[in-house]
């Protein structure tokens, strides 16, 4: 097992290497705006997990994966040719669901804002059923007693 600071080294610069190679440009039509997000190496450096997202559509994205998968090979000689390593690993891209994570995330937080609105606007005009404060106090029954206790005062 290799050191892990190694792999990570490995990785950033797989990462580097790849989106230098598709921004410079992979001659497929079908490759839309990809940006590379993550590089995982395992601990044999045998095999890197490429995580990337796409800007566009549905229909975008299948074809940027389509397009990745095809350039598979391409890239992986390029990775080879750019780093030290005795074995050139073998590439996996995966679409990062990140953005999709974070976007409902946000949905679920303007959710519980409008229901805390919803229980603002609810508890405006609420009175209590009894009293404000139902719980009977020490003090109350001590008042009585420190008037006449001067050691108390």
């Amino acid at each position: 097992m290799a050191d892990p600071q190694r792999a990570r080294k490995m990785a950033d610069r797989i990462k580097e290497v790849v989106a230098r190679r598709i921004d410079k440009g992979l001659r497929d039509p079908r490759l839309g705006f990809v940006t590379i997000t993550d590089v995982r190496v395992t601990g044999d450096l045998q095999h890197a997990s490429i995580f990337y997202t796409v800007y566009g559509t549905d229909e975008e994205r299948a074809d940027s994966a389509a397009a990745l998968k095809a350039a598979t090979g391409l890239l992986r000689s390029e990775v080879g040719k750019n780093i030290t390593a005795r074995l050139t690993p073998s590439l996996e891209f995966i679409a990062d669901a990140l953005p999709d994570t974070s976007a409902h995330l946000e949905d679920l937080l303007v959710q519980a804002q409008m229901r805390d609105e919803q229980v603002r606007a609810a508890a405006e005009g609420a009175v209590y059923a009894g009293d404000a404060d139902p719980y009977k106090h020490d003090d109350e029954d001590d008042d009585t007693e420190s008037d006449e206790d001067p050691a108390r005062a």
